[in-house]
This record gives structure tokens, C-alpha cells and sequence, in this order.
């Protein structure tokens, strides 16, 4: 949504078997909602809620709109307009018959941020608002250092590896731009080539390659810590953030 401006994701997604569905951060309506009518009329989906990440307007902004539409449950955080219910953390829900859905409270951008993995059978897929993006991560507009340490460093990275990952922006080509002044390794190099390449970077990167390629999680990392001038785990996600924002 807003291409060529705020570059944001909304992501219908469908248990196939029973065509029960649930749109992801449905913020810009003139865009989303001609899809949805389409595809409810032909029977493609049966729409079971509205998931907000978080309560930016950006993201949460069109529930209203959309309710005006269809009287939907809106689950989210607690800041979100016309939110039903917030689930705690690592609690779980599903859609359909076979995806389960865990909730991920990871407060720093907002407050009230929250990932949501999604599984089913072997597939599984992590919607992370404006906290993680491919190569980076949001801003800590109403949270620190420390807590977007704790969301990327200690709770999305102990999803799978080959969890994929769907971001709330398209922001890669700039995250990497900044990544590669910070470390040349490899994996970035692959990423900003990547990038490049491509439009859209959202499903097509993995817990995994974030582990190797995005700078906000490699913390450790001597090359991270030396551009930093930090040793300190959440020293070095202060500074870094420091520096993107200045980039």
C-alpha cells in the first residue's frame, strides 16, 4: 500500500481448506478493500478477522473503514482502533482448520507491538509489524534499547530458522545500504544484490538469513561492535539504531 511513499504491507492470508481468512494491518481501505470484496463475493475467502501489529496509524488507521464493510473481531494490540482483543503473549489462536497462530508481544516501537507466527504443517511465516524488517528494525518510538534487544535478540530469534519473515514496510534497499557500512560480510553483500534485484523482499528471507544479514541481530559481532565503538549487547542496539537514524 502507498507505493512510492510509505512502501506498507497488508497480507490477506487463507487456510485453503475452509477459505477462512484474516487481513494483516489493513491500513489503506481504497486499496484493500476491493480486493477483499472480490475475493469474499467469489468464495475465495470467508473473512474471520482484522489482525493489527500495532496502533500506528499507518497500520491500525483503516479498521474503521473497514468495519463499515465487515463486522469483524479486530485483534491487536491494546492502542489499536476498535480492537476486540489483545492475546497475551505466546498465546494462540487459528484460522481455518489448520493454521495456528502465536502471539509475540515485542514492545520498543510501540508499546503495544506484537508479531504473529503463523504455522501450518511444516510452513511457517512470522508477521512483524515495524519491528523487524528485512535488514533492520523499527524505531524505538515508545520503547529502548534494551526491549528491542529483548524482541529481536531473544524472542524472534528463537523461531525456527526457517520461519520466513513479512515485514509491515518495504525498506530493504534502504536497511542494507546502512547494514553494509557497518559490516561487509557476505550475507549482506547477498542481500543488498538482492535488493537490487527486487521490488518486493517480503517471504523471501528467513529468521535464519536475519540472523546473518541484519546488523540489529548480530549484536556480538566484532565488526558490528568495532562501527559501534560498544560491547555491551543493548550498548551496541543503542548506538546502531543511533546511527541509522542519522544515516
Amino acid at each position: 500500500m502507498w507505493e512510492g511513499s510509505g512502501n506498507n504491507y497488508a497480507y490477506l492470508v487463507t487456510d485453503e481448506k475452509t477459505k477462512n481468512a484474516v487481513i494483516i494491518d489493513p491500513a489503506n481501505p481504497p486499496e484493500v478493500l476491493p480486493v477483499l470484496k472480490q475475493k469474499t463475493e467469489s468464495g475465495d475467502i470467508k473473512l474471520q478477522s482484522i489482525i493489527n501489529t500495532h496502533h500506528h496509524h499507518d497500520h491500525a488507521g483503516g479498521n474503521g473503514e473497514i468495519l463499515k464493510h465487515y463486522k469483524l473481531p479486530i485483534i491487536g494490540g491494546k492502542d489499536c482502533a476498535h480492537r476486540t482483543e489483545t492475546p497475551s503473549h505466546n498465546s494462540t489462536f487459528t484460522v481455518g482448520d489448520s493454521i495456528k497462530v502465536t502471539a509475540l508481544h515485542t514492545p520498543c516501537h510501540t508499546q503495544d507491538s506484537i508479531c504473529y507466527l503463523f504455522e501450518d504443517g511444516n510452513d511457517k511465516a512470522v508477521f512483524t509489524g515495524d519491528t523487524l524488517f528485512i535488514g533492520g528494525c523499527g524505531r524505538f518510538f515508545e520503547g529502548t534499547a534494551e526491549e528491542m534487544h529483548k524482541a529481536l535478540n531473544e524472542t524472534l530469534a528463537a523461531l525456527p530458522d526457517d520461519t520466513r519473515v513479512y515485514p509491515g514496510h518495504e525498506y530493504t534497499k534502504g536497511n542494507v545500504k546502512f547494514g553494509i557500512k557497518v559490516m561487509q560480510s557476505e550475507p549482506i553483500k547477498k542481500l543488498q544484490s538482492f535488493a537490487e534485484k527486487h521490488k518486493e523482499t517480503q517471504g523471501k528471507f528467513t529468521i535464519g538469513d536475519e540472523k546473518l544479514h541484519n546488523v540489529f541481530m548480530r549484536l556480538d559481532d566484532p565488526a558490528v561492535q568495532k562501527a559501534t565503538g560498544k560491547s555491551k549487547p543493548v550498548d551496541v542496539m543503542a548506538a546502531l539504531r543511533e546511527m541509522k537514524n542519522n544515516s
